[in-house]
């Protein structure tokens, strides 16, 4: 295994982070809800009137945010190794994780962590298991 210098890129993922943190630590304090887009998302299925404008201007943040980077730079190439039925079966498998383990990877590994949430440390290390797991299995026993 080795680092691509040419495509490690951590102050930009530091940064990043931090955003990430301090959107959630916003929301929290000035909502009282968690950033879990499986949750933000799922509020607008059954949506409570006083809780349609922050879920529909959290969702739009989440697709301007590219925008406006590509006003600043260029986004970076994006090259997906897996065809239509791969796709459409991992996400299927992701929305049922995320019913099974009450929230996504965001609201468990962001937010629940941060809270101490025990539940959310339990749903973390499944998350990461799982993916050793696939990884292990697709590399090394099916060799893709």
């Amino acid at each position: 295994m080795s680092i691509d210098w040419l495509r490690f890129t951590p102050w930009p993922s530091f940064a990043g982070g931090l955003l990430i943190g301090l959107g959630a630590c916003v929301l929290i304090l000035f909502v009282g809800r968690i950033a879990g887009i499986s949750g933000v998302l799922g509020g607008l299925l059954r949506p409570i009137s006083a809780e349609i404008g922050w879920r529909i201007a959290f969702l739009g943040g989440l697709l301007v945010a590219p925008i406006l980077y590509r006003v600043v730079t260029t986004l970076p190439d994006v090259e997906i190794e897996a065809g239509w039925p791969v796709l459409v079966a991992a996400g299927l498998l992701v929305g049922i994780g995320t019913r099974y383990g009450a929230g996504c990877t965001s609201g468990h590994g962001v937010c629940g962590l941060s809270r101490l949430s025990p539940r959310s440390l339990a749903a973390v290390c499944c998350f990461m298991a799982a993916g050793f797991t696939t990884v292990f299995v697709t590399r090394h026993v099916l060799g893709l």
